[in-house]
């Protein structure tokens, strides 16, 4: 019997109902699908309604993972982990009350702030716990409303980022069994802070006691710097787990990188030696949704049957802070919701 470990047992993805294509989006900016389509590999993506939150999103992909675990009682999970850069408020954390509406009763819950990064660093948090034997259950969820911190007359960021929430149900189990965790890279950089920020309603402009511009409400991205920065970050973070696990690249069936633009993650399977038909990707249909996109593409390719158990899936992801994350897991036998 292997050692005790996570094991990935429940898999569920919500998108709000919201469609925003290129075509609409060219008609408000100085745009085109061409254009958008060339540059990021976006179709569409989905926006939330007036009044829908992120705690509302990561609710329904909550419910869809725990259905997909087929739960037993409520009490099984004993932490929540949410992964967001769009939480409900900037204080409370909004993980307790996804817990609270999910009926889940008092378990440990908190938001992960790591940018796209967020939903590997929020993995590698519950597997670490459940590996360290302090609960059985984990719910890890990645949800975003990234459409309310962009501006929308902003070429740069309106035509990338959308709203989205995917979980997973990790349990305690052993890491010979197909699911498991077996190896996770983190790592980060705050010299490149600038590169993915909201200037304004932190301590940092808060203390200035100075009224922040109405652009500095959203998101500001330095797209080409993000670009390099990200391949080489993913690319470092994906070849030291390769290493740890004992897996070649040729031994890799999958890998599911965020889901930030296509080019990206064309060029960090070349950068890798990949070949490119491996690399899963629904960006065309969900755009980027930062800390949501790996869980969503694995529902997406899980839905496909795109995997099969024991198949070896490498995840990546690199996002604002700068932080990036990868791990690597074997593929269960599961349904997603």
């Amino acid at each position: 019997m292997g050692a005790r470990a996570a094991v990935l047992a429940g898999l569920g993805s919500y998108l709000p109902p919201g469609r925003m294509t290129n075509e609409e989006l060219s008609r408000r900016l100085d745009t085109s699908d061409e254009w958008i389509h060339k540059r990021t590999g976006i179709r569409e993506r989905r926006w939330v309604d007036a009044g829908v939150s992120t705690s509302d999103l990561a609710v329904e992909a909550g419910q869809r993972a725990l259905k997909s675990a087929a739960n037993g009682a409520p009490d099984a999970v004993g932490m929540v982990i949410l992964a967001t850069t769009t939480p409900d408020y900037p204080c409370p954390a909004t993980a307790p009350e996804v817990a609270t509406r999910l009926g889940l009763g008092t378990p440990a819950a908190v938001d992960m702030a790591a940018g796209c990064a967020g939903f590997v660093y929020a993995l590698a948090t519950g597997a670490a716990s459940i590996a360290a034997g302090h609960t059985e259950q984990v719910l890890v969820i990645g949800a975003e409303t990234l459409s309310t911190i962009i501006n929308p007359a902003d070429r740069t960021t309106a035509v990338i980022f959308a709203d989205g929430a995917g979980a997973v149900v990790l349990r305690s189990g052993t890491a010979d069994e197909p699911g498991a965790i077996l190896t996770v890279d983190l790592g980060s950089d705050g010299t490149g802070k600038d590169l993915a920020t909201i200037p304004a309603g932190g301590s940092r402009q808060r203390s200035s006691r100075q009224v922040a511009a109405p652009d500095d409400r959203f998101l500001h991205v330095r797209g080409k710097e993000i670009f390099a920065q990200a391949v080489r970050r993913m690319g470092q973070s994906a070849t030291a787990v390769l290493g740890t696990a004992g897996w070649s690249v040729d031994q890799l069936d999958h890998l599911v990188g965020h889901q930030a633009n296509l080019r990206i993650l064309h060029a960090l399977a070349q950068q890798l030696g990949l070949d490119k038909r491996r690399v899963v990707s629904n960006i065309e249909q969900v755009g980027n949704t930062s800390a949501a996109s790996i869980p969503l593409a694995l529902a997406d390719a899980a839905a496909q049957n795109r995997f099969l158990p024991r198949d070896r899936l490498l995840l990546t992801a690199f996002g604002a802070g700068l932080c990036w994350a990868s791990a690597a897991l074997t593929w269960p036998q599961i349904t997603p919701a």
